[in-house]
Order: C-alpha cells, then structure tokens, then sequence
C-alpha cells in the first residue's frame, strides 16, 4: 500500500512574501509611538475625503467614526487633509496597513487559503498585479460609497475578497482543488487541479458548490455591514463595501490575468492508489 502525505505548510513564494510582508508592516506599527503610526495613517492609509475635498474645497465633510466635539472634528480635518492634495498611492498602500494582530491574522489566513490557489493558476507575476488592481478597486468602491468621509480605511480584505473571486472562477468543478472527486489527492505538482478550464460567469450559477460559497460570502458581508465593528479593533467598522468591490474585481477581471493551459494540462492528473489498493 503507498500512501501519500501532503505537506501542512505548502504555499506558493508570492503568498509567503505578502503574508510576510503584511506580518513585517504590522510589527513595524505595533513597534512605533502612536503618534508615529498617526502619521502612518496619514500618509498611507485610504482617506475618501481627502480627495473630494482635492476637487471640490467647498464640499461637506463626513466625520463619521471620528471623535465628535468640535474641537477634535478641526483637527482631524487639518490633520487627514493635511495640504489638502490627495496622495495617490494610498489606494494601494492601505492594504498593507491593519488595524491588530487579530485583523491581519484573519485576513492572512484567508488570503493564504484562496490566494494559493489562484496563485498557482496566474503564476508570481500576474498574481501580484492581480491582488495591487484588486485593492484599487476595493478602495474605488469604498470612495463611491463615502466620497466626503475622513475616517481611514486599512487592510487588505479587498485584495482577499478578490482572490475569493477569482477562486470562484475555477476551484469548485470536479477535480479542481475545492471539486476533487474521490480517488484524487490535490497535489502542488498536480497543476491539472489548478489550470482546468475556468467557469463562464454563467456557469457558476449553475455549480451548486459555487452558489453556495457566493450566498455565504454576501450573507457574511451583510452581516459586517450591520455589526458595529470587527473584533479586537476598537472604534472601527468594516469598510464592506471594500470587500465588494474586491470580489467583483476578481470575479470579473479574472479573465484577463488567467493564463492559456498548455494541451499536455489538459490530460487526466495522475491517481494516487486509494487506501484499498
């Protein structure tokens, strides 16, 4: 009898190095003066309203989830506007930034569980540009829901509801990585499970296992939506709307990053011998 044992710790080079690098960043935080991390916050965390307030000065600002006197109302605005000139790389560097160990954990377990997949089928390269694009997008859709609001936004749940997406596209038909069938094992060097042929949009609605994981997914940001905020970060809220614009990104954009399957992937993967064999 042969027998096979995958590897608990198997995740491809880019995950490592993101996972590791949200890791480094979050020390990094957790190591300065908070008035250090403030001006972390300010020049790199995602902040809607300093660009409204770039295009339009006379607008209203929204200070929700700011302190509330007067007094600190001013500051903020002087202190989130600063030039008043919007910084344009912060709709990408937000995603580096958390708000507590207990945030970046669950976005790196998450990440680490999807993002390895989609990882293995896009490859280091397009992979990276796919997770940067899909925090871009995440912050675009968070600006589309709160253009004037000065409360800034960290993390990188967009870049993992994202991966989510675009997992959706391709791990749920039989043999794939989360559609395996009984007498198969998914293996690193079993790229047949990665690269088999992505699901039209309108095929997903017709894979159970697929509409399942969406109904959960948009469920479970519902009810972000209406909780008051993530546990072990106080004074915050879920910016789901982030979370949308990420999977939809994914979901949607997946086309565009997914490499052509070579013919020789295309072949049935080898069969690990069952326990009865």
């Amino acid at each position: 009898m042969q027998r096979y044992r995958e590897r608990i710790f198997n995740l491809p080079p880019a995950v490592l190095w993101i996972v590791a690098l949200l890791i480094m960043i979050e020390g990094l935080c957790q190591s300065v003066s908070p008035e250090t991390f403030l001006e972390i916050l300010r020049n790199f965390a995602f902040v809607p309203g300093r660009f409204t307030y770039a295009f339009d000065p006379s607008g209203t600002l929204d200070f929700a989830g700011l302190p509330q006197d007067l007094a600190s109302r001013a500051e903020a605005r002087e202190f989130f506007l600063g030039n008043g000139k919007p910084l344009w790389w912060t709709p990408l560097t937000y995603a580096v930034l958390h708000g507590s160990w207990l945030h970046i954990a669950v976005n790196s377990i998450w990440f680490a569980a999807f993002g390895s997949a989609v990882a293995r089928r896009f490859h280091a390269l397009r992979f990276l540009l796919f997770c940067a694009l899909g925090a871009i997008a995440g912050a675009g859709a968070h600006y589309l829901t709160h253009p004037s609001n000065l409360e800034p936004v960290v993390g990188a749940s967009a870049v993992v509801s994202g991966v989510m997406g675009a997992a959706v596209r391709f791990v749920f038909q039989p043999g794939a990585p989360l559609g395996a069938q009984l007498g198969f094992s998914v293996r690193r060097e079993d790229d047949f499970a990665y690269r088999l042929p992505a699901l039209p949009l309108r095929g997903i609605f017709s894979n159970r296992s697929a509409v399942s994981f969406l109904f959960f997914w948009f469920l479970a940001n519902f009810l972000f939506g209406i909780a008051p905020g993530p546990a072990g970060i106080e004074n915050a809220a879920v910016a789901w709307q982030a979370h949308i614009g990420g999977f939809l990104f994914g979901l949607f954009a997946f086309r565009w990053f997914d490499p052509p399957s070579p013919p020789v992937l295309l072949q049935p993967p080898h069969r690990h011998p069952l326990p009865w064999d």
